[in-house]
């Protein structure tokens, strides 16, 4: 699954100081994106505060992105959910014309059984008409899907063709790339050992950081698949302060405030989000000026 090696960008979701969504600044990030080296985009993740979009909202975000997009870039779509029929009515409700991967998130709050999150994943498999991510993020979801249980679905279910591992634990992504079936993706989740992934075999990132700052995180990236090590770690040092700042308070507040301050979008988030703290937006522009973007 070529379309899916490198870095993609988990879009935030730009709003007015009304909470609308405001298209003009998500027109201006798509467009940023495609033209500096980002290779896709995921639609409603977490860091597009899907659970506080509406399905109406969705749906706009969708149109709207692909028209932008203009089948420049391929698109993913995030679907997930605890409630399994539900998931499974909303693939079934969804245009995919301009849609090429789905990224579904595992069971969070339920806390099901490694043989629930089989199950779960395995029913959204076969309703699914594009190629599937999972997603594993157990800091969110209260529940980790083991590398085994990955890897036997990655074996029973031909459309699951990736994984974005986002636990934050190196050992959980050696041992998923030490084992999985050679056309399994292993996606990074975590932005800050992204690098370390590639280097080890990933196949890349779905990314936070990346869609503010995606000339030098997809470069980054394409080095460290590539093997080169030191060209690919010289940009990660260099980001590594902006990177840990971001996740400072929450996301997607911090990404807001670096988008803010590069001019993109602005910092309006949804309750029960706030919006990044003084303090916060002063350090982030501190670190924006020591790289060069103000």
């Amino acid at each position: 699954m070529t379309k899916f090696i490198g870095t993609g960008v988990a879009l935030i979701t730009p709003f007015n100081a009304d909470l609308s969504i405001d298209f003009d600044a998500l027109e201006r990030l798509v467009e940023y994106n495609i033209a500096n080296g980002t290779d896709y985009l995921v639609i409603s993740g977490t860091t597009g505060e899907s659970v506080t979009v509406t399905p109406e909202e969705k749906k706009e975000l969708i149109a709207f992105i692909a028209k932008i997009n203009n089948g420049r870039l391929p698109l993913v779509l995030g679907i997930g959910g605890n409630n399994t029929a539900s998931v499974i009515n909303e693939i079934k409700a969804t245009d995919f014309s301009t849609i090429d991967g789905v990224l579904s998130v595992s069971p969070y709050y339920s806390k099901p059984t490694q043989e629930g999150i089989y199950q779960h994943f395995k029913a959204i498999s076969a309703v699914t008409p594009r190629p599937i991510i999972l997603y594993n993020v157990p800091g969110r979801t209260s529940s980790n899907m083991s590398p085994e249980t990955t890897l036997r679905l990655a074996k029973d279910c031909d459309n699951i063709v990736a994984v974005k591992e986002a636990g934050n634990n190196v050992h959980q992504y050696l041992e998923l790339l030490r084992t999985k079936p050679e056309d399994f993706l292993v996606l990074s989740g975590d932005d800050d050992l992204a690098l370390g992934v590639a280097l080890a075999g990933g196949s890349g990132v779905i990314s936070v950081i990346g869609q503010a700052l995606p000339k030098e995180f997809s470069e980054m990236i394409r080095l460290g698949i590539a093997g080169k090590a030191k060209e690919a770690y010289d940009i990660h040092f260099k980001l590594m302060p902006i990177t840990g700042l971001i996740f400072s308070e929450n996301n997607p507040s911090g990404i807001k405030a670096v988008l803010s301050a590069l001019e993109i979008s602005k910092l309006h988030v949804r309750l029960p989000l706030v919006e990044a703290t003084d303090n916060l937006q002063a350090r982030i522009k501190s670190e924006l000026k020591n790289l060069g973007k103000s």
